[in-house]
Formats: C-alpha cells, sequence, structure tokens
C-alpha cells in the first residue's frame, strides 16, 4: 500500500545523501518535495503541515547541518515524526496494550468487542480473522454474532466462517432485532463460559442516523471493552471522515484497517490517527483469515522509508512455520545432508508466510532492487512451479538427483508443464543450496538458529529467463 510514497520519499533521500554536507535550502527544497509526495499519497493537509513543520525545526537545526552523515540525521527524523503521527504520542506502554491480540479485551469475562463500519469494509470478515487470532495467540474462547439483519445472507456468511475457523457463531433466529441479538449473545457466552463476544453489527452505503443510533444501542446494551471501526484503507480520505463520524457518533476505543496489501496511496493510514485521535489496533494484509495484524507504527514508518520490518517478518514466521518441520530440517542438516524433498519443504513454508513480494517488501533496501526483482519474476507463481518441478519426481530422484540425465529431465518438464530450461535452473538452485547446507552442517550446533532450529525460507531466487 505504500509503495507509490515510499518510492518517492527513497529518492528524495537519495539526492539528499549523494550531495554529502547540506545547507538550509537543501533541507527546505527536499522538505518542499516531501510536503508534495505525502499529498500525492492522500494524506490530510493539516497532518501534512504539522508534520513537514515538526521536520523542518529540527533538522535544519545546527546539530543535523554540521553532522557526519546530515543526510542519515534528516531520514531519522523524518522516521521520529511518522512514528509520532501514526501513534499519535502515545507512550510504548500504552502501545503495549493487547499487544498479543492487538487489542485491550481485559475485564470480568464475557468481554465484548463491538465491530463498526460501512457496508463491504470488511466487518465480517474481519471479525473471523479476529476470532482466530484471539483463539490462537491468546488461547481465548469466542463467540462470534451477527447482528446485521439488513444485508442478504450477512448472518450465513459468518457462520460459514466460524466453520472455518472452528469458532462459535451465535445461532440464527429469525425476526430477531439487533439488539435483542447482541442481548442474547452476551447471556449465551455466560452459560458457555466464553471469553470473548464478536459482535458483527451491521452497516449500510453510507453514514446515516439509524445505522449510528443502532449501534449506540448495541453499545449501550452490552458494554464493550472495545468498539473497533472497521475501515476499508481503499477508500483514502472518505475512511477518515466515516471514521469522524464515528467517533463523534458512537464513539469508538480503535480502528481496524483493511485491505493494506492493495494499491492504495497510504494517506488514510497516516491521517486517521491524527484525525480522530483513535489509535489503528490491526491492519488486515491479505485476504486469508491468519492475514491480520497489530498495527506496530514504527515498523510502519520503517516501511514507508525503506527501512523494511524484519521484526515483523520473522513473528510471521514463528506463527507460520511449523516447529517440527524446522527441526527435521535442522537435523538432515546437521547430517550434511540436503535433498530435493527437503527443498520442496521449503517451498512449502515459503508459501505459508503469504504473497512473496510482500515479504520481500519487509527486508531493508529492497525499494533499490525493485526493478531485478521485476526481471526475476519473482512471485507466488514461480514458487508454486519450482515445487510443481519437484512433485513431478520420483521418490528416488529426489533423493538422489544424480539420477536426473537428460531424458528424465524432459519427463519432469512435461509433468509439471515447465521447459527443460526451468527444470535445469531449478536443479543449479538445488546444487547451490547444498553446498552450502553442507558448510552449514559442517558449523555444527553454531550455524543454526537457537533451538538447532534453521531460519526458513533460504532459496535464491531463481536467475531471470
Amino acid at each position: 500500500m505504500f509503495e507509490g510514497l515510499s518510492d518517492r520519499l527513497g529518492g528524495i533521500f537519495e539526492r539528499l545523501r549523494r550531495r554529502g554536507a547540506l545547507s538550509e535550502d537543501d533541507v527546505r527544497e527536499a522538505l518542499r518535495e516531501v510536503r508534495i509526495a505525502l499529498l500525492e499519497a492522500d494524506v490530510a493537509l493539516p497532518v501534512v503541515k504539522e508534520l513537514v513543520a515538526g521536520v523542518r525545526e529540527r533538522a535544519i537545526g545546527q546539530d543535523v547541518l554540521r553532522s557526519v552523515t546530515p543526510a542519515q540525521m534528516v531520514v531519522k527524523i523524518v522516521n521520529d515524526h511518522l512514528i509520532e503521527v501514526l501513534s499519535g504520542g502515545e507512550s510504548d506502554e500504552t502501545l503495549r496494550i493487547g499487544e498479543g491480540a492487538g487489542i485491550n479485551i481485559g475485564g470480568t469475562p464475557p468481554v465484548a468487542v463491538m465491530l463498526v463500519g460501512l457496508q463491504g469494509s470488511g466487518k465480517t470478515t474481519t471479525a473471523a480473522k479476529l476470532a482466530l487470532r484471539l483463539k490462537k495467540r491468546e488461547r481465548k474462547k469466542v463467540l462470534m454474532a451477527s447482528l446485521d439483519v439488513y444485508r442478504p445472507a450477512a448472518q450465513q456468511q459468518l457462520a460459514v466462517l466460524g466453520q472455518q475457523t472452528d469458532t462459535a457463531v451465535l445461532d440464527i433466529v429469525k425476526g430477531e432485532a439487533p439488539v435483542a441479538i447482541a442481548k442474547r449473545a452476551m447471556e449465551t457466552a455466560k452459560r458457555q463460559g466464553i471469553d470473548v463476544v464478536l459482535l458483527d453489527t451491521a452497516g449500510r452505503l453510507a453514514v446515516d442516523e439509524a445505522m449510528m443510533a443502532e449501534a449506540a444501542a448495541v453499545k449501550a446494551t452490552t458494554g464493550p471493552v472495545e468498539t473497533l471501526l472497521v475501515a476499508d484503507a481503499l477508500t483514502g480520505q472518505d475512511a477518515v471522515t466515516v471514521a469522524a463520524a464515528f467517533q463523534e457518533t458512537v464513539g469508538i476505543t480503535g480502528i481496524v484497517l483493511t485491505r493494506i496489501d492493495g494499491d492504495s496511496r497510504g494517506g488514510a493510514a497516516l491521517s486517521m490517527r491524527s484525525v480522530t485521535g483513535c489509535p489503528i489496533r490491526l491492519i488486515g494484509v491479505g485476504e486469508k483469515l491468519d492475514a491480520l495484524e497489530s498495527f506496530q507504527p514504527a515498523r510502519i514508518a520503517g516501511r514507508i522509508l525503506g527501512m523494511g520490518d524484519v521484526v515483523g517478518l520473522v513473528e510471521r514466521a514463528a506463527d507460520m512455520i511449523e516447529k517440527e518441520d524446522a527441526e527435521k530440517l535442522a537435523r538432515t542438516i546437521a547430517k550434511g545432508q540436503f535433498t530435493l524433498e527437503d527443498m520442496q519443504s521449503q517451498f512449502k513454508q515459503i508459501r505459508k508466510l503469504g504473497d512473496v513480494k510482500g515479504l520481500l517488501g519487509m527486508l531493508p533496501g529492497i525499494g533499490k532492487m525493485k526493478k531485478q526483482i521485476e526481471n526475476a519474476n519473482i512471485d507466488d507463481k514461480m514458487v508454486a512451479r519450482q515445487e510443481a518441478i519437484i512433485l513431478s519426481m520420483t521418490l528416488a530422484e529426489r533423493r538422489n538427483p544424480k539420477l536426473l540425465n537428460a531424458s528424465r529431465r524432459r519427463r519432469i518438464a512435461a509433468g509439471s508443464g515447465t521447459t527443460v530450461q526451468d527444470v535445469n535452473r531449478l536443479l543449479k538452485q538445488y546444487q547451490q543450496m547444498a553446498v552450502m547446507m553442507k558448510k552449514v552442517g559442517k558449523m555444527g550446533k553454531g550455524g543454526l538458529m537457537p533451538g538447532g532450529r534453521l531460519p526458513p525460507g533460504l532459496m535464491p531466487p531463481m536467475p531471470p529467463r
């Protein structure tokens, strides 16, 4: 989502770095470009003014201009101010509230978490994602209840998502009003020993009084610990306007920003915290039900400025990679062995982590390699192709690649829907990996991560065609 803004800011700071020593005019010119970049990214004007003014005040100080690396100091100041804008100046202690789940679920069970927002913003899917997150990370017993009696099949949709996430869903009673459903959900939760009740409220195509009144009535009945506004990042500044309306009428405690993996310009995320005074609690980073992350201002600022998010990448790997698979591979490598079966296991783990380009975007400095990555065709299809090639081999061939003569390679290419050249590239890549793994094996446990595990996803990218 922040790709356009990141590219613009990266170009501005790169020009600053080339100059070495900076004058006040150099910094002012760069900040003019930063201002334009932020406005083009759809950031609200008052937020842009405040951010640029704060950066200017510190960046033209003598400590910066006379420092050894003035351009780096300017980048650090911009980074600090971006974090301040995204966090609203909240302390680290405040930001750590509900760090595991991303929301505050403290209180005597059952506690209610209410989801509000416009129709189509992703409330129902977010409810299922949040339920899965609470179950996996917090070990909470969750009940979901659909209060949307207007949209066709809305309640059935939540029931299906409940089955997919193995989460309890309140039974549907035809003709029951939203407030009555909410009340019944809380009573059911008390009887069944539920920890958290997720209330999926109805939305409208636009903000209206009836929707607001209904949301306020549900809130008064259930007393939720969190009232989360689910907003679609693709709607840009409209999302900020909607957030301000809900905050004024219903009162929200946090924001969930969906479709942050889309091609929107990113201004909503930068503006929302300042305009509404409410923190962004969670972000939807994909369509899968596990694609929900805590919003960490420092990490988002790092992504915007091309510094990556290595911590986020490691956390995602820890969540998705099976411990048994990692330990099995570590034992194999410790013996100095690495087969095509092990390589296929690594491909499987990479695909579990999500979109390959999204993962690459979390690595520092990757923006400078954008053209090389595009030329190398690195994407999910590339990983799927490589996995298909290995799966088209016999068990004996996977365990002993020396068997792969020309005729076998032609057969594998035909079976996997690829070319012989693709098969040859994969085998060359495998040979590089095998040599590297043998070196790691000779290093013993010192070459592995704590616990004897090997970091997932070690394969070099497929060479360009």
